[in-house]
């Protein structure tokens, strides 16, 4: 896999007229694990949806770039083609899509030649169900419908498999989680990890930190980022909260 950079450069967003990004820069490479923690409210959940093209949000300064490439007003669909995805925090259910669909019409999008016959496709989705504790018969059901929150959460996993991207956006991909499956979804987050993808694990807590050591960790507040460092910032988050980190 090629070497895959996303820049951002002094990002700034608003949802309804009011700001929530006011200059975000950050440099995630392949190979990469990067973690962005911040207070409730900081603005972190609004970073991963302005990065994958959500319409709710408006980008008023700055850019994104992917290898170099002005992605910034980019729809959705070509961010994906350029290597982006984003775990949902609270994946939505879309009756009347079945997973099967979707997945197909998904990887189809993004790898249209050589096209993967239909067989060896399934076969791939049923393999990777197995690795992410999904029952088969999820695979002729809606997205989500009727899902729990652990299933919604390994569904989106599953999509990250499936659809192979290059940097990984994981937006509180551990709520809802038991310890069970926090550990399954780690497993899978090292397997990708180890064949070279970038992450951006966008976390409150150091719950899913304390498994997947990040090499950054960066800290919001208030739509900025106001601490750069290693894992040793999460770890003391953990025991002392965000009151002592300064803007």
């Amino acid at each position: 896999m090629t070497n895959t950079v996303l820049e951002i450069e002094d990002l700034k967003a608003q949802v309804e007229g009011k700001e929530i990004l006011k200059g975000i820069n950050l440099t995630i490479k392949s190979g990469e694990i990067h973690a962005l923690m911040g207070p409730n409210g900081a603005g972190k959940s609004t970073l991963g949806e302005v990065l994958i093209g959500h319409p709710n949000y408006e980008v008023t300064g700055g850019k994104i770039l992917i290898n170099g490439k002005d992605i910034t007003y980019a729809a959705p669909e070509d961010r994906a083609k350029a290597g982006l995805f984003l775990a949902f925090q609270n994946p939505i259910t879309v009756s009347g899509v079945k997973i099967s669909t979707f997945l197909r019409m998904a990887y189809n999008n993004l790898y249209p030649e050589p096209k993967m016959p239909l067989k060896d496709f399934f076969n791939m989705v049923k393999t990777v169900m197995k690795d992410v504790d999904m029952d088969e018969s999820f695979i002729s059901r809606s997205i989500n419908d009727g899902f729990s929150g652990g299933e919604r959460k390994r569904f989106e996993v599953l999509q990250m498999i499936i659809l192979k991207p290059k940097i990984v956006i994981l937006d509180e991909i551990d709520s809802g989680l038991d310890v069970d499956a926090l550990k399954l979804v780690s497993a899978e987050i090292k397997k990708m990890y180890s064949e070279n993808v970038g992450f951006l694990i966008i976390t409150h807590y150091q719950r899913i930190l304390k498994d997947i050591i990040p090499e950054f960790v960066h800290v919001l507040k208030d739509g900025k980022i106001v601490m750069n460092g290693n894992s040793e910032i999460s770890a003391k988050i953990e025991d002392e909260g965000y009151d002592w980190i300064k803007e």
